[in-house]
């Protein structure tokens, strides 16, 4: 492939400095990492349109549309998407859509976390439960004794509470931000 084009941008100091530790972290130019970042993102792109069949992106994604905010809500809604780790018109879009069609979305991130905590707490009540067969049936297990299986079970109790009251802040918070204490 014949390299013969320049293409050039102006980014932040902080962008700057990040680009420099990263070449240098793989030991190639900072041209060089641009050049392969720009390579990976147009490749990734053309290959994802061709796997859609699509022929033009607003025909994927729908029509674009620009809104005016404060200085004041556009802080607010840049926190609350970095708080997501979405960028602001994701997170628009999504507030959005989750209003529109009364929908409570839960970023991936957080259901994986969620689902990997019910799944724990699913195997703590089990091992539980055949701990207390075995006290039942009148066995004596090695290992924790029954205070221990009494604060344990509390514990998972609270965790599952915990879990539950998460999932309803995150309700709450799609509903109309994050929550805010009112007086």
């Amino acid at each position: 492939m014949a390299v013969d084009a320049l293409v050039r941008c102006r980014v932040s100091s902080e962008t700057k400095t990040l680009l420099q530790r990263i070449a240098a972290r793989e030991q190639v130019t900072e041209s060089a990492l641009v050049r392969k970042l720009l390579e990976t993102l147009v490749r990734t792109s053309a290959t994802d349109s061709a796997a859609l069949g699509e022929s033009d992106d607003t025909e994927l994604r729908g029509e674009r549309m620009s809104i005016r905010l404060s200085p004041d809500d556009r802080l607010l809604l840049c926190e609350r998407a970095t708080a997501r780790e979405m960028p602001s018109a994701t997170y628009v879009a999504v507030l959005v859509r989750s209003h529109l069609r009364k929908l409570t979305p839960l970023p991936a991130e957080e259901l994986a976390a969620l689902k990997r905590s019910i799944a724990e707490l699913g195997a703590i009540g089990r091992n539980l439960n055949q701990i207390a067969r075995m006290l039942n049936a009148g066995g004596r297990p090695d290992g924790p004794r029954h205070h221990d299986l009494e604060l344990m079970l509390k514990i998972a109790v609270g965790l599952r509470d915990h879990v539950r009251a998460l999932l309803k802040a995150n309700e709450t918070s799609w509903g109309r931000g994050y929550a805010e204490t009112t007086h």
